[in-house]
C-alpha cells in the first residue's frame, strides 16, 4: 500500500457529505467520549474523518462543484452552531465563575492601585510651585522645554528604570562598601589632661566676625575656638556679618545654643558673651587691633598668628579677626588643635530648639516615622526626635528610605564657572551679564589670562553637574524610579527646564517647602541661614546623601557629620567630575551597561575607607588620631 495522500493509496469514500462533517456521527462521539472528540468549536478533528475525497473537492462540472460548496457550508454553520449552543448552557455555570473571577481580580487591582496613588501621592515631585522658581532676572520665559544635553543616555536611562521596576535587584548604594567603615567612632569629645598653658593668665579678647553663609561661619566659628586656644586668649561669641549675597541677619545665638557651645568648651578655652567694660568703648580699627585677610593668607599656618596677631593682642588686649573664614591651614597643626576643631564642630555647635523642633517635623514627614533611627537624629534634634524604645507603637513599622541630594546649580555657581551648559546663545548673553554684575574682579583677571574653552573646562572636572548629569547618575547606579529624593536648596539655575530631565527619570522629589506648611516656614523667611540648617539637618540623616561639588561647604560638612555619626551606615556618594565627565562626552556611543560599570566604579573608589591625609579638611574627614577612636 503507498503512502497516504500517493497516487497509489486508497482515497476515503466520498459519498456522504454528513458522515465527512460528522453530523450523524457528532452526537455518538460526543457522549462516548472518544478520543476525536473536542469540547471547542473550530478545533479540528483528527484521523480519517478529514480525508476529503479529490472528487469532492477538485471533481465534476462546475455547477456540481459550487451546488456541493454551497451546501457544504449551510452544513459546516448548522453542524457548528448546534455545537457551540450545547456547549454554551453546558458550561454555563463554569462561565459565570470566570466572569466573576476576573471581575473580583479587576476590582482588588483597582483598589490597590488607587491606595498606592494615594500613599505615593504626597512624596510626588511638585516642581511646578515655588520651589523651583527659575532664579530671579535669569529667565523670563513663560514655559521652559527640557533642556537636555545627552539626549541619548537620558533614553538609555529611562528604559533602564522602566525593567527594573520588574526585576528584584536593589542598588547596592543604600549601603556602605566597606566593614572598615564602622570600626572608627567618634572621640574628640573625650577629656584630655589640660596641658600646662591652661592655667596662665589670658593674653587678650579675640573678636571674630565670620563671613558668608551657614556652613562658612560654622568653618570660622571652628577655626577661631583653635586659634583662641593657640594664642592663650579669651574668645567672645562670634558675630555673623550681614552678607549681601544671603541676606541673613541671624547672629550665633539665633542658631546655635550659645550655653551649650560655652560649656561643652569650657576645660579648653574660656568664651564670653561680650568684651569687659573697659574694653568696649575702644575702636579696635583706630588702636592698629583690626586683622583682616589682607594680612593673613588664606589657610594661614600657627606660625603666622604667632608672629602676626600675637604682638597685637598682648599689646592693645583686643584683636578684632574680621571677615574670618578658612583663614588657618590645616596642616601642620598640633594634634590638640585638631582635636578641638573636632570637638567644636562635632560637639559644641548645637542648633536652637526652634531649628531642631522643625528639622524633627521635616524629617518624620519624609520618613513617615515618628522615632529616632540613628545617633545622628539625637546630635542634630535633641529630644525632639524620641528614641525608639519610647515609641512602642512603632514596633511593626520601619522608617521609610530616602536619598538626600545637595545640587550646586545656583546661578551664582553656574555664571563663576565659566562653563557652557547647552542653552545657547541666549545663556552665554545672561551668564556674562551676571558675571559683570555680581563678579566684576572675576572678569578684571581674566583679561590678562589665556581664554580657557569651555570644553576644556568640563574636561577638566570644572563644571558643575546639572541636574540631567545628576539624575544620569543615579540611573547608572540603579537606583530605582521610584526612589525618594530630598532636593536641599531650591534656586536651581533656570529651574524648570533644568529639572525636567531629572524629574523624567525619578518624579518622586521633594523639598523642605513641599513638605512643611507656610505657617511653620514663617518664622524661616528671610533667615536663608536658619532655613539651611533644615537642609543640613535632612541631608545628614539622610538613607544615602549624594553631592555634586566636593568644593561645597554643605557637602563638604555634611559628609564629616555622617562619617563621624554614621556608625558607617551612612553612604555618600562623591562623584569625581572629572571621570564623570569623560564618560559623559561617549553619549553618542556607550553602551548602558558599560556606562553603568564606569560610574558605579568611579563611585565606590570615592567610598573607600581612608585615613585623613596631609592637608584635608578634618570637618569634611574626622577619621584621623585627633578626632576619631579606631577600634577592632
Amino acid at each position: 500500500m503507498g503512502k497516504l495522500g500517493s497516487p497509489k493509496s486508497p482515497h476515503p469514500h466520498p459519498a456522504n457529505v454528513d458522515f465527512l462533517f460528522g453530523m450523524r456521527e457528532c452526537p455518538v462521539r460526543c457522549s462516548e467520549g472518544s478520543a476525536y472528540s473536542d469540547p471547542f468549536s473550530g478545533r479540528r478533528l483528527s484521523g480519517g474523518y478529514y480525508h476529503w475525497s479529490k472528487n469532492f473537492l477538485f471533481g465534476g462540472t462546475k455547477g456540481n462543484t459550487l451546488n456541493s460548496i454551497a451546501a457544504k457550508q449551510a452544513i459546516y454553520k448548522g453542524v457548528y452552531g448546534v455545537k457551540r449552543h450545547n456547549w454554551f448552557h453546558r458550561n454555563l455555570r463554569l462561565i459565570g465563575f470566570v466572569i466573576g473571577l476576573m471581575g473580583f481580580f479587576f476590582w482588588l487591582d483597582s483598589l490597590m492601585f488607587v491606595d498606592f496613588d494615594a500613599a505615593n501621592l504626597r512624596k510626588s515631585s511638585v516642581l511646578e510651585t515655588s520651589t523651583l522658581k527659575d532664579v530671579a532676572g535669569t529667565s523670563g520665559k513663560e514655559e521652559s522645554s527640557p533642556l537636555m544635553m545627552y539626549g541619548r543616555l537620558l533614553n538609555l536611562a529611562s528604559t533602564s528604570l522602566a525593567q527594573r521596576e520588574f526585576g528584584h535587584d536593589p542598588s547596592n548604594s543604600w549601603k556602605e562598601p566597606s566593614s572598615q567603615a564602622s570600626v572608627w567612632k567618634p572621640c574628640a569629645d573625650r577629656q584630655r589632661p589640660k596641658d600646662q598653658g591652661s592655667s596662665r593668665k589670658s593674653n587678650g579678647f579675640i573678636l571674630v566676625s565670620a563671613n558668608g553663609g551657614l556652613n562658612q561661619q560654622r568653618v570660622a566659628v571652628c577655626n577661631a575656638v583653635a586659634v583662641a586656644s593657640l594664642l592663650n586668649a579669651t574668645l567672645v561669641v562670634p558675630i555673623f556679618l550681614y552678607s549681601s549675597v544671603w541676606k541673613d541677619p541671624s547672629q550665633f545665638g539665633d542658631i546655635y545654643q550659645e550655653e551649650h557651645f560655652i560649656n561643652t568648651l569650657k576645660d579648653d578655652i574660656t568664651i564670653t558673651k561680650e568684651l569687659p567694660p573697659h574694653l568696649r568703648s575702644l575702636d579696635p580699627e583706630a588702636i592698629g587691633s583690626v586683622v583682616t585677610d589682607a594680612h593673613l593668607e588664606k589657610e594661614a599656618k600657627p606660625t603666622d598668628y604667632v608672629r602676626l596677631v600675637l604682638p597685637i593682642l598682648q599689646q592693645n588686649g583686643v584683636v578684632h579677626l574680621l571677615g574670618f573664614g578658612n583663614r588657618l591651614g590645616f596642616d601642620p597643626l598640633p594634634p590638640h588643635l585638631q582635636k578641638l576643631r573636632c570637638k567644636c564642630n562635632f560637639h559644641a555647635l548645637k542648633f536652637v530648639p526652634k531649628i531642631q523642633q522643625v528639622g524633627s517635623l521635616l524629617i518624620r514627614r519624609i520618613r513617615e516615622y515618628d522615632s529616632s533611627s540613628n545617633r545622628i537624629d539625637k546630635e542634630l534634634m535633641g529630644n525632639f526626635m524620641p528614641d525608639n524604645d519610647a515609641r512602642r507603637d512603632n514596633t511593626s513599622k520601619v522608617p521609610s528610605k530616602y536619598l538626600a541630594l545637595h545640587l550646586r546649580f545656583e546661578v551664582d555657581m553656574v555664571a563663576y564657572s565659566l562653563c557652557d551648559f547647552g542653552g545657547g546663545e541666549s545663556e552665554r548673553k545672561e551668564l556674562q551679564a551676571y558675571r559683570e554684575t555680581h563678579f566684576p574682579l572675576l572678569l578684571q583677571r581674566l583679561k590678562g589670562l589665556k581664554p580657557v574653552s569651555p570644553v576644556e573646562l568640563r574636561i577638566s572636572g570644572r563644571c558643575p553637574l546639572t541636574p540631567e548629569e545628576a539624575g544620569l547618575l543615579l540611573a547608572g547606579l540603579g537606583l530605582e524610579r521610584g526612589t525618594y529624593i530630598y532636593l536641599a536648596g531650591s534656586q536651581i539655575y533656570d529651574g524648570k527646564s533644568r529639572m525636567k530631565p531629572f524629574t523624567s527619570l525619578y518624579p518622586n522629589l521633594v523639598t523642605k517647602e513641599d513638605l512643611l506648611d507656610p505657617i511653620e516656614l514663617e518664622p524661616f523667611r528671610n533667615f536663608s541661614s536658619q532655613l539651611a540648617a533644615l537642609d543640613f539637618i535632612a541631608c545628614a540623616t539622610a538613607d544615602v546623601f549624594a553631592m555634586t561639588d566636593s568644593g561645597s561647604q554643605l557637602s563638604s560638612l555634611v559628609s564629616g557629620f555622617r562619617t563621624y555619626f554614621g556608625g558607617g551606615h551612612t553612604p555618600t556618594l562623591r562623584p569625581n567630575k572629572k571621570r564623570l565627565s569623560a564618560v559623559l562626552m561617549e553619549n553618542d556611543t556607550i553602551p548602558w551597561n558599560r556606562f553603568q560599570r564606569r560610574v558605579t566604579k568611579m563611585i565606590e573608589e570615592g567610598q573607600r575607607v581612608h585615613v585623613r591625609r596631609y592637608g584635608q579638611s578634618i570637618y569634611r574627614q574626622p577619621r584621623s588620631s585627633e578626632c576619631m577612636c579606631k577600634g577592632h
